[in-house]
C-alpha cells in the first residue's frame, strides 16, 4: 500500500548529496551520467592568436539527454515529476531532485532502475518505488523537446509569464538574450558563472557588464509552466532592475 510520506522525492534527498534508498546513497551523477553538459561550446574565432571566451559546459541534467520529448506526471500525495526517455536511460526530475535510470528487465511495459529506485512505465500509468515507498501517477500533459533547428545558436532557452519573458544563452560564447515585458525590452549582455554544480544541476550567472546587473538561476528540477503545463527539466529565476522572474526552461543540445 502506498507509503504515507510528507514528500517521497524530500525523503530520497534526505540522506546525502544524492538520492538515498535502502541505505544505499546513490547520487545523480553516478554512471552513465556525464560530468558535465549535453551542450556543446565552442571558443569563438581567434583574431591574432587570442582565445575569444566560450561558453560553459551546463550541467547534463538541464538537457533532454536525446530524448524527443518531456512527459508530465501527476502522481499521489500531489507529487507531480517530469521524465524524459532516450535510447539507453530515463531522465526523471521531482520538485527535490533529478535522477538518471538505465533500464531494467521487465515482462510488459518498460522498467527503469537505479539502485532501489525504480520506474515502472504501461500506458499512460507508471509507479515509481524505492525502500520509502511508492508513487502512482498518470500521464498529463507531454511537450516536443526544443532543438537547435527551432532556436539556432541557443544552448539554453528559458521562459515565463505574466509578464512574459524569454530568456536564450547563446551556444558559442557566455552571452545571455533577455526579452522582458513581453517583448518590449530586448538586452544582449555578456555573462560570467558565479556558482556551477554540476552534481545537482545547478547554476548561477551574474553580468559580465559593471553598468547592468542581473543574476540568473537555473536548477534541475520537475517544472510546469504555469499556464499550459507543458513540463520542463530546469527551474529558472532572474533578477534585474529589481524584479525577479520565474520560469521554466531546458538546455538545448546540437
Amino acid at each position: 500500500m502506498p507509503f504515507p510520506f510528507v514528500s517521497f522525492f524530500a525523503r530520497l534527498s534526505l540522506l546525502g548529496a544524492g538520492l538515498a534508498v535502502g541505505g544505499c546513497a546513490i547520487a545523480p551523477n553516478e554512471t552513465p551520467r556525464p560530468d558535465v553538459s549535453d551542450s556543446a561550446s565552442s571558443a569563438l574565432p581567434q583574431a591574432r592568436g587570442a582565445v575569444a571566451p566560450a561558453a560553459p559546459l551546463l550541467p547534463s541534467m538541464l538537457f533532454a539527454g536525446g530524448a524527443a520529448s518531456f512527459q508530465a506526471w501527476r502522481c499521489t500525495s500531489d507529487q507531480d515529476m517530469v521524465t524524459a526517455v532516450g535510447e539507453r536511460e530515463l531522465r526523471l526530475w521531482s520538485a527535490h531532485g533529478a535522477y538518471r535510470l538505465p533500464p531494467a528487465v521487465v515482462a510488459s511495459g518498460a522498467r527503469y532502475q537505479q539502485g532501489d529506485l525504480s520506474v515502472w512505465v504501461k500506458g499512460d500509468e507508471a509507479m515509481v518505488e524505492s525502500a520509502n515507498g511508492r508513487l502512482d501517477c498518470r500521464a498529463k500533459v507531454e511537450r516536443e523537446t526544443l532543438t537547435r533547428q527551432e532556436r539556432p545558436g541557443v544552448m539554453f532557452h528559458a521562459r515565463g509569464n505574466e509578464p512574459g519573458w524569454v530568456v536564450n544563452l547563446a551556444h558559442d560564447a557566455p552571452r545571455v538574450t533577455l526579452l522582458l515585458d513581453y517583448g518590449e525590452r530586448e538586452l544582449s549582455l555578456p555573462y560570467r558563472v558565479t556558482e556551477m554544480d554540476n552534481a545537482e544541476g545547478r547554476v548561477a550567472l551574474a553580468s559580465g557588464q559593471a553598468d547592468r546587473s542581473f543574476e540568473l538561476r537555473l536548477e534541475a528540477r520537475a517544472c510546469f509552466d504555469d499556464m499550459s503545463g507543458e513540463p520542463f527539466p530546469a527551474r529558472v529565476t532572474l533578477t534585474i532592475d529589481g524584479q525577479t522572474y520565474r520560469g521554466c526552461g531546458q538546455g538545448i543540445a546540437p
